[in-house]
């Protein structure tokens, strides 16, 4: 494995590990709030209208995150490449 491609890879399996702990982090928070407020809603319609409010939102946001790795991952080198090329120029022009 070349230098370039272990440095794409190392990129890649960060912003992956990044994006599933923000997924993780977004089903937990949604989850204490739900909890923390169940007893504020005025009726057992309105939590299920809460409940399913926050289920989709979940379902939406997970499933863009999913997509989002999954084009990462079918144009990793080329963007993952690109981003390393600026970064290298950036760093000699910094000196």
């Amino acid at each position: 494995m070349s230098d370039l491609e272990g440095r794409i890879e190392k990129m890649h399996r960060s912003d992956v590990m990044i994006a599933w702990a923000f997924v993780v982090c977004l089903w937990l928070s949604m989850g204490f709030v739900a909890w923390a407020t169940w007893n504020l809603a005025p009726a057992s319609w309105a939590r299920a209208l809460l409940l399913a409010g926050g289920a989709a939102v979940l379902v939406f946001n997970t499933a863009a995150i999913m997509a989002m790795l999954r084009h990462y991952r079918e144009d990793r080198d080329f963007m993952y490449g690109l981003d390393i090329k600026f970064l290298d120029a950036a760093r000699a022009a910094k000196g």
